[in-house]
């Protein structure tokens, strides 16, 4: 059997109503009054009442909000990632600026993944000082929806572009481009939104990374020495957004230095930026990003030493007779000596617009030359590759305002290999001592340029 109470109203001790039944409408409790739940109880069909209980301990790092709570976020000494919880119907969550400092260290609110915010799955940020907002998870359509909040606009999609310093600075269109002529960091201080999102700048950056060319070999013994390789020539401009994810750090910068010339002749020193290392270029004779040429009997330097792909450089030129070969060049491989003993010319280098215009950069040095009488057979050592190559040095010893005997350096910041020294006898009437060796060509030190949309 059932038992049922029926009443309209019921009172407290002192005659006030604290159940009031009228028209369908129930008022529980009296003016004034608090309603609670016991401890252990719990409740259903009331719904949620758009309200969070407030954390009262400042957040000052990234951290989970959990439902139902609204947190203080301070970023006087940084800005901070709201990651918000699951989403579930009926999910709320509030944000505060403690500090009133989002205008310039702003407030992130992530997304939690592939779900959304406003209808999008990007992260919106708190840019407006002291601004409070309240987000509850509607459905999987629009996500978290804003449903109270002191500047509408304060959490709107924001495109981000990278903000960076460092090196000399110049602009192209949208893109800015950092050239490093010498050792240096390149520091993020902000990472554009995903090259994946069509609103924003791309979060990586394009390369030209040159290593230092090598130095040109010496004359000797009767023959002309061989140019100087190229240091290896890495880019992957014209991308246009680049292959090298950025974060907000400082990346160190490498450029290499040009190796010496002969007698003592040495390879160029290599170039780093990032995940990208680019070798020195071989001295006359030796492997490196490009190889020297042939000289002195000894065979030719092979390029792409070692290995990339696509390939950072190529062979020096291969020997014959007496002269020496041109280096290799970015652009291609070192030329052997012409007959008639003239030294053979650098291999070409390479162009690219990575600075805006096209600039070509990375040529090979010109082979050295022999000659037997400086008085009746000049000799002209190799021309250097276009971008830069040193040319190979001349056996014209007899006339004072001729081209030295010497090789020539190659062009500074452009990675050109150094020309090779030419070997002159001067037979009856000829120089004074006897036999002259010319020396090798400095190599021409690298460079690093870095580019990325910043508008």
């Amino acid at each position: 059997m059932t038992s049922t109470i029926k009443v309209n109203n019921v009172q407290n001790q002192c005659g006030q109503n604290i159940i009031n039944e009228n028209s369908n409408t129930i008022t529980i409790g009296a003016s004034g009054d608090t309603i609670a739940l016991a401890s252990g109880a719990s409740q259903t069909g009331f719904g949620r009442s758009g309200s969070v209980n407030w954390q009262t301990t400042p957040k000052t790092t990234t951290f989970t909000a959990a439902d139902g709570e609204g947190y203080f976020v301070n970023t006087t000494s940084g800005a901070v990632t709201v990651n918000l919880p699951a989403g579930s119907s009926g999910a709320i969550v509030a944000v505060n600026d403690y500090a009133n400092t989002a205008a310039s260290n702003n407030i992130t609110i992530d997304s939690n993944g592939a779900e959304k915010i406003q209808g999008s799955t990007l992260n919106h940020l708190i840019t407006t000082n002291g601004v409070t907002v309240t987000l509850v998870y509607v459905d999987g359509t629009q996500g978290w929806k804003l449903v109270d909040t002191g500047e509408a606009s304060s959490l709107p999609p924001v495109t981000l572009f990278t903000t960076a310093t460092g090196g000399t600075i110049t602009t192209c269109g949208d893109y800015k481009i950092h050239t490093f002529t010498g050792p240096g960091s390149f520091c993020v201080s902000q990472v554009g939104n995903s090259p994946a999102n069509p609103l924003g700048g791309p979060a990586n950056a394009s390369f030209l990374v040159i290593a230092g060319g090598g130095g040109g070999d010496s004359g000797g013994g009767a023959y002309g020495g061989g140019g100087a390789g190229a240091g290896g020539f890495r880019t992957d401009h014209p991308s246009a957004a680049g292959t090298i994810p950025l974060s907000v750090s400082a990346f160190p910068i490498q450029v290499g230095a040009g190796g010496s010339g002969g007698p003592s002749e040495t390879s160029g020193a290599n170039s780093v930026f990032s995940t990208i290392t680019s070798a020195g270029g071989g001295s006359g004779r030796t492997p490196g990003g490009s190889g020297g040429g042939a000289g002195k009997t000894n065979p030719n330097g092979t390029g792409n030493t070692p290995a990339t792909t696509p390939p950072q450089g190529n062979d020096g030129g291969t020997p014959a007779g007496l002269a020496g070969a041109g280096g290799g060049g970015a652009g291609g491989t070192g030329n052997s000596p012409t007959p008639g003993q003239f030294g053979g010319s650098g291999g070409n280098g390479a162009a690219n617009t990575i600075t805006g215009s096209s600039v070509t950069r990375a040529g090979g040095g010109g082979g050295g030359t022999s000659t037997w009488s400086c008085t009746s057979l000049p000799k002209n050592g190799g021309l250097g590759g276009p971008g830069g190559g040193g040319d190979g040095g001349n056996a014209y010893n007899t006339n004072p305002a001729g081209p030295g005997i010497n090789g020539c350096a190659g062009t500074v910041n452009t990675g050109s290999g150094g020309g090779a020294g030419s070997w002159c006898s001067g037979g009856p009437g000829g120089p004074s001592p006897l036999n002259q060796a010319g020396a090798g060509g400095n190599g021409g030190s690298g460079i690093v340029v870095i580019r990325y949309k910043f508008q």
